[in-house]
């Protein structure tokens, strides 16, 4: 099972190369999961790009609605609030992330995020998480002797 955040999704959505490589990473049947917060998220990052990058409204909709298709079940942040709000003080991290970290610790899955903090604290605390994604070729290594 994969939990989806709203920086993996809207990559995914966009076709940016990381998010072409994430979604190379599911697998066909594999359930995409995530809290409704992932709603609100999408929404202000298109609105962002409309404003930063000239989206149109209807694009952004479309992109919007295309990512929210990516999840196949949303989980209510009411659910998470209280475990969420208690390990972003104790962990000092965003409690925008820990609401999709709380969610894959819950349900043992892997978080997609392209966001670098929050790999880092998923790989402090024990939680599955994808840390690096490429579809671009490595670098050729220099021989040495």
């Amino acid at each position: 099972m994969i939990v989806l955040d709203a920086c993996a999704i809207v990559d995914m959505v966009r076709q940016t190369p990381d998010g072409l490589a994430l979604q190379q990473l599911m697998l066909n049947d594999e359930p995409a999961i995530s809290c409704d917060l992932i709603r609100a998220e999408t929404a202000s990052a298109f609105r962002k790009l409309a404003r930063t990058e000239g989206l149109s409204a209807s694009q952004a909709e479309r992109y919007c609605s295309e990512a929210i298709a990516l999840v196949d079940e949303f989980y209510p942040m009411a659910e998470l609030q209280t475990e969420a709000l208690r390990e972003s003080i104790r962990l000092d991290h965003s409690t925008y992330d820990l609401f999709y970290f709380i969610l894959a610790r819950r349900t043992g899955a892997t978080l997609f995020t392209l966001d670098r903090k929050l790999m880092a604290l998923c790989a402090a605390h024990g939680v599955d998480c994808v840390a690096e994604v490429s579809l671009r070729p490595e670098p050729s290594g220099h021989a040495t002797s």
